[in-house]
């Protein structure tokens, strides 16, 4: 697999101006994301992790440093299309049926109805929705209404899902099951995934690479790459290699409270 650059960051800050003063988000963040990457960005709560991936999308703008996605600006790659972006909350919209809240992004970009048709099609194949197309959001589970909303993000084909928590607010079980869905669906589409969460099993579980992040202002503690293979069951979780890297995930987290 071509191991290039999609994600360059280098030197990052970001301060943010409020009522009360100066809050400073992001400190001197340094990071490579290389092509077909699943990288997990995990720390506690305010940390930084989902302003850095809102930086990546050019939803938020970084006050000192660089930051490149595709060898261009953040605000290119978005008017390029470089990337999909998932959120905690599936965001559906509860008039339009599935199908309908897939396609909203292409109605957007102007694509003819019957790409429309083809990608929606292709999309809920991949994410195993094939037939839901025409049920309304509140007629599927917490679990389905996230993976609509992942379908929705692959429906123009970007090489790079952001992706913010998707799957926090669903039971551990339901959870399991959608973090094994989205290894298989990393395999078939070779995306490259930039992926938020609180969780140490999740971000060992799915990831090539773990950036673990220290309490505001956020900083990259350890950067871990995973001595885990691309194929991955469930099971995997129960192997020393797996308890291995969760505990040097748990030890940056410390070391990063330390800081306070």
């Amino acid at each position: 697999m071509n191991t290039s650059p999609v994600i360059e960051a280098r030197d990052l800050n970001l301060t943010f101006e409020t009522n009360d003063g100066p809050v400073q988000a992001l400190k001197d963040v340094n990071l490579t994301i290389n092509k077909g990457d699943f990288v997990s960005f995990i720390g506690p709560s305010g940390c930084g992790k989902t302003t850095f991936l809102r930086v990546m999308a050019a939803l938020e703008h970084p006050t000192a440093g660089t930051i490149t996605v595709n060898g261009m600006t953040p605000d290119e790659a978005r008017r390029k299309r470089a990337y999909g972006y998932v959120f905690q909350a599936a965001g559906l919209y509860p008039w339009r049926t599935i199908a309908r809240n897939i396609k909203l992004p292409l109605e957007i970009m102007g694509y003819s109805r019957a790409d429309q048709d083809t990608r929606v099609e292709e999309v809920l194949k991949l994410v195993d929705l094939d037939g839901f197309g025409g049920k309304y959001p509140w007629q599927l589970s917490g679990g389905m209404q996230q993976r609509a909303s992942i379908a929705r993000a692959l429906a123009f084909d970007a090489d790079i899902l952001l992706m913010d928590e998707p799957f926090g607010a669903l039971d551990e079980i339901v959870r399991d099951h959608l973090n094994e869905q989205l290894l298989e669906l990393w395999a078939r589409t070779e995306k490259t995934i930039a992926f938020v969460t609180h969780s140490i099993p999740e971000a060992v579980y799915l990831s090539t690479k773990i950036v673990v992040m220290s309490p505001r202002p956020g900083r990259i503690t350890d950067v871990i790459e995973s001595p885990l293979p691309r194929d991955r069951p469930l099971d995997i979780r129960d192997t020393q290699a797996f308890l291995d890297v969760a505990h040097r995930v748990r030890e940056g987290l410390r070391a990063g409270h330390s800081y306070d």
